[in-house]
């Protein structure tokens, strides 16, 4: 079978074999062949997808956004916006202030944080990395989960009712924003009037700016994984972390959940994790907690929600990321 990514494989084999002449089965051989594989094949599938969902974004804008989910109040207007959180901003920070922005567009909070959970955790920087460091199958399964995840929990604040715990200038601002005229008819022209050209250079800045603000989370990450797939025993791994704990996913998920890093310096070091024995659902729920669930994340939310309902939110996210780390470690042992 053709592989994709035989020609890193080969460059870092002959970097680290003929150029500094270690062995591959040497720590210092294996740790840096890791590294000299991963580092390239990574940022170039983050350049490549990155510029494919930029030209993409050119049809997709935030006002245009506003009006397709506003009129949306079931579970269509959820599927939409987890939809829609796959090819916005990657980090949570980024993504809290649209979330704020839909809520002042009087989209619904059930909806609005449909769109919250699926931002940080599935995005095309998640989908590179995935499909980089553990191939289709993961990354499928790993979109699928967290997209449903985001629309279950999403969907069920909705059902709860809660507007009551959002803090009130918000509800102000969106009385205000109803009172300004509706220009969305200009708007879309402008959008419409963009020709392919305009499209592609847009997806070359925006692939360009996330290079720039990703890549060196990307190298330290690999870096990282690169020490642990040399030198971090797989028994000590195995023994704390293995299939054979049967609390490795919630300690996975608390430990994730006061931490703060975006995912591209995450998925590089659950990829040394996974080859060590880690189980890849106790892994991926890791990731979830630090991406979804960030302090920054939630210092930002404290000021347009009350406690109770950043509670409710940290709640169903910790519940529902740990029953997807038992489903997705159940259905790839069986598989």
């Amino acid at each position: 079978m053709f592989d994709l990514f035989y020609p890193f494989d080969w460059l870092a084999t002959q970097i680290v074999t003929r150029l500094l002449g270690l062995s591959l089965e040497s720590n210092l051989g294996a740790s840096l062949h890791f590294f000299f594989y991963d580092v390239p094949k990574v940022l170039t599938l983050l350049l490549t997808i990155s510029f494919a969902v930029g030209t993409l974004q050119s049809f997709l804008q935030p006002e245009r956004v506003s009006v397709w989910l506003g009129g949306k109040r079931t579970l269509l207007g959820n599927i939409m916006a987890a939809a829609v959180g796959i090819i916005t901003p990657f980090c949570s920070c980024s993504a809290v202030p649209l979330f704020i922005g839909f809520l002042e567009a009087g989209i619904p909070l059930g909806v609005t944080f449909s769109y919250l959970m699926s931002a940080p955790m599935v995005n095309e920087v998640a989908v590179v990395l995935l499909w980089g460091l553990f191939g289709l199958k993961v990354t499928l399964l790993y979109i699928g989960f967290g997209v449903g995840l985001a629309i279950a929990a999403g969907y069920t604040i909705g059902l709860l009712k809660l507007e009551k715990w959002v803090e009130p200038f918000v509800w102000e601002l969106q009385k205000a924003r109803g009172e300004q005229p509706n220009n969305q008819e200009e708007e879309d022209f402008q959008i419409t009037k963009l020709t392919w050209r305009d499209r592609f250079q847009q997806g070359q800045f925006q692939s360009t700016e996330i290079f720039k603000s990703v890549w060196i989370y990307v190298v330290v990450g690999i870096g990282v994984g690169a020490g642990i797939h040399g030198y971090v025993p797989t028994e000590l791994i195995t023994r704390w972390a293995g299939s054979e704990n049967p609390f490795a996913v919630p300690i996975a998920v608390m430990l994730g959940v006061p931490l703060y890093a975006n995912i591209a310096g995450v998925l590089p070091i659950t990829e040394a994790l996974v080859n060590k024995g880690m189980p890849i659902g106790t892994v991926l729920s890791f990731t979830m907690a630090v991406t979804a669930l960030s302090f920054p994340e939630m210092v930002i939310l404290k000021k347009v929600l009350k406690p109770q309902l950043l509670l409710v939110f940290i709640g169903l996210m910790t519940l529902g990321i740990i029953s997807l780390g038992y489903l997705f470690n159940s259905i790839l042992k069986v598989s």
